[in-house]
């Protein structure tokens, strides 16, 4: 696994080695009617979105009773990597949008129809599109760039108070955007490997953002900026670890929604 992820990060030297909160228990507390947008950046962790930080989203969303639309950009990703070789696949482009499609079985919507005033909440999901085609955070670090329509929404939402998630990665597209938010990509050292992506929360902090440490099975939630994350697969662990740690992401988002 360690050997497919060294290959998979040549090009992406700000994500070499890190870590991302309340304890994720199934809940069969409903918030039914929260509209809650979720926006994804590919298809396949290494240049795409993490499937299953995406699945364990979606299913938490189905248990607190929620109203789900999937939303990405429409634009060519970063590359595409051969994930069975960790390795880039040289002259192939793929879409964001439609390679999205696929974990939203097509019911999805370019990222640039998306409007605060339909929704009650927004999150993000991990996996390495956060860090190259919805940003260029895995390339260029803390002097990153964000996809236009990806901080047009962040900020939309910031705005209106109301209830961002975001797991894995995702967060740096928050300490990014958001001048003292809070977040957690889990520990800030390796402690052995278990957090092989450790580096990041320095880079959190460069940004100007306050890095918290958590457990893969926490989230941390900043109640002033109403900004929720969870480690996910920052953490090499078990993956009902990561599903329970994504339930707390999803339950206090659902909470900080009011619905």
């Amino acid at each position: 696994m360690f050997a497919l992820r060294s290959l998979a990060f040549k090009s992406v030297p700000f994500l070499g080695k890190s870590q991302l909160v309340t304890s994720g228990l199934h809940t069969s507390a409903s918030w039914s009617g929260a509209k809650v947008a979720v926006v994804l950046s590919g298809c396949g962790v290494y240049d795409g979105t993490e499937i299953h930080e995406a699945s364990a989203i979606l299913v938490h969303l189905s248990r607190g009773g929620a109203e789900v639309q999937m939303y990405a950009p429409d634009v060519s990703q970063m590359h595409v990597i051969d994930h069975g070789k960790g390795a880039p696949v040289e002259n192939e482009s793929r879409n964001v949008l439609s390679e999205s499609a696929r974990i939203a079985r097509g019911n999805i919507t370019d990222l640039a129809k998306l409007s605060v005033g339909d929704h009650d909440a927004i999150i993000f999901p991990g996996g390495f599109g956060a860090a190259k085609n919805l940003s260029t955070f895995a390339v260029d670090g803390p002097d990153c760039k964000i996809n236009a329509d990806v901080e047009r929404v962040l900020k939309d939402f910031h705005k209106a108070g109301k209830p961002i998630g975001l797991c894995c990665i995702s967060p740096v597209l928050a300490a990014k955007l958001l001048p003292g938010v809070e977040v957690t990509v889990g520990h800030e050292e390796e402690k052995g490997g278990k957090w092989p992506y450790a580096g990041t929360a320095g880079a959190i902090k460069a940004l100007g953002a306050k890095h918290i440490i958590k457990e893969v099975t926490e989230a941390h939630v900043d109640q002033k900026n109403k900004v929720v994350t969870s480690p996910a697969f920052m953490c090499e662990t078990q993956l009902h670890l990561i599903f329970d740690g994504i339930g707390a992401m999803v339950t206090n988002v659902l909470k900080l929604s009011g619905k």
